[in-house]
This record gives C-alpha cells, sequence and structure tokens, in this order.
C-alpha cells in the first residue's frame, strides 16, 4: 500500500529559496509541496483551501510576519503544524514562534537532511528544534532558573510575599490586613523591593513578578 504523503506549504519572501526547497522536496518520497508563497496572507488563505499538514515559514516577511502568520494559523486551523525555517536565532524570536504555536525551529542554515527531518517529524506532531536552536532553549532555561535563585536569594520571605501582592493589584493597606503587619512595615519592605531590584514603579513591580511566576500561592517558605 503506498504511504500517505506529507503536503508541505511553502511560505518564504524570497523566490530562490523557495524554488530550491520545492527542488528539494519534490524529490523526496512521501513529501508533497501543494503550493509556495511569498506572503502570509496568501498562506492563510491557502491553508483553507489547500488543507497542507506542515507550513514551513519564515519569519520576517513583508505586511504580516511569521509569527503573527502562525498564531493566526494555528487558530483556524489546528491540525495544521507549523515549522519556522529562519535565519533567526535570537532567543526572543525562537520563544514568540513557539509561543504562537510553532513546533519546529530550523535555521536556514541547515542542511538539507535535517529539513526532511524536522518536516517529518512535525508532521507526525513532534517538536524539532535545530541543535544551534536547542542550545539557545537550554541556555535560556539555565538562566531562567539561576534568575529565580537569585531573586530568592536577594529577597527575603517576607519582601516576596510582599512583591507578590503587589503583583495580585493590591494595596499597602490590603497587604498590611492580609500579612498582620503594620501599614509602615509594607512600606519599609516595597521601598527595599525597589532599591533590590531597581525597580519603583508598581507596573514595573507587577510585570517582574508575573515574568518570573511569582504569586502569594507560590511564595516559597522561609529556610
Amino acid at each position: 500500500m503506498e504511504a500517505i504523503s506529507i503536503r508541505v506549504l511553502l511560505v518564504d519572501d524570497h523566490a530562490i529559496l523557495r524554488e530550491a526547497l520545492r527542488a528539494l522536496l519534490s524529490r523526496e518520497p512521501g513529501i508533497n509541496v501543494v503550493a509556495d508563497v511569498d506572503r502570509a496572507s496568501e498562506a492563510l488563505r491557502l491553508v483553507k483551501e489547500l488543507a497542507p499538514d506542515v507550513v514551513v515559514m519564515d519569519i520576517g516577511m513583508p505586511g504580516m510576519d511569521g509569527i503573527e502568520a502562525t498564531r493566526q494559523l494555528v487558530a483556524a486551523s489546528p491540525g495544521v503544524k507549523v515549522l519556522a525555517l529562519s535565519t533567526h536565532l535570537e532567543r526572543h524570536f525562537i520563544l514568540q514562534m513557539l509561543e504562537a504555536g510553532a513546533i519546529g525551529y530550523v535555521v536556514k542554515s541547515a542542511d538539507a537532511q535535517e529539513l526532511i527531518s524536522a518536516i517529518r517529524a512535525v508532521a507526525q506532531n513532534r517538536t524539532y528544534l535545530s541543535s544551534e536552536v536547542a542550545s539557545i532553549m537550554v541556555d535560556s532555561m539555565r538562566h531562567k532558573a539561576r534568575s529565580q535563585e537569585s531573586i530568592h536569594e536577594s529577597l527575603g520571605h517576607r519582601e516576596l510575599e510582599v512583591l507578590a501582592l503587589i503583583a495580585e493589584g493590591k494595596t499597602s493597606q490590603e497587604i498590611s490586613a492580609k500579612l498582620h503587619i503594620a501599614p509602615a512595615t509594607v512600606i519599609a519592605y516595597r521601598r527595599n523591593i525597589s532599591r533590590k531590584l531597581g525597580l519603583h514603579s508598581v507596573a514595573e513591580l507587577t510585570k517582574y513578578a508575573i515574568r518570573e511566576g511569582l504569586t502569594s500561592a507560590e511564595v516559597p517558605a522561609p529556610r
């Protein structure tokens, strides 16, 4: 029985690259390039019409970028798998693309076999990150772990409690009542937190606490 082909849609604004990818993939058994387009808006339309299994998506394109296109595509057609193919190796691009719904990320400097392996993997709903991307993500997680550890070391238990409650929108009076401490003590804690973190507005403190996943329910017990 003949194997089912993986239907692929290529999205990249460089015509030479699209032509090269189409020629490469057309020689690969079990992969069928159903279309190639240079704009994300056209890709969104064709996904509904052609129902590809995998969309190989560039990030930097005129008009709608690949991140927003991925977000819209995944929302409209959850069954379609997106594989990012980009020159970008910056952490924020990788994270934004994965958060938008891509389940694979390959750099354009990768060899042909790696791209083919990535397409096959994401078609089976398996995450695929090229080695360079995986290394960046591992470093990112290590940095976050060190960052989290440094927060807990620089702020005392009560300061962490106060910071978490600030992030939840509590006033100094409400924090005072909840923690059974004097309002003046709350103000002193807030002053210490701002000094240690270098953040001085409620908005900055709130963003910081949210980014670090700090809530009043998750403040670690004092050591």
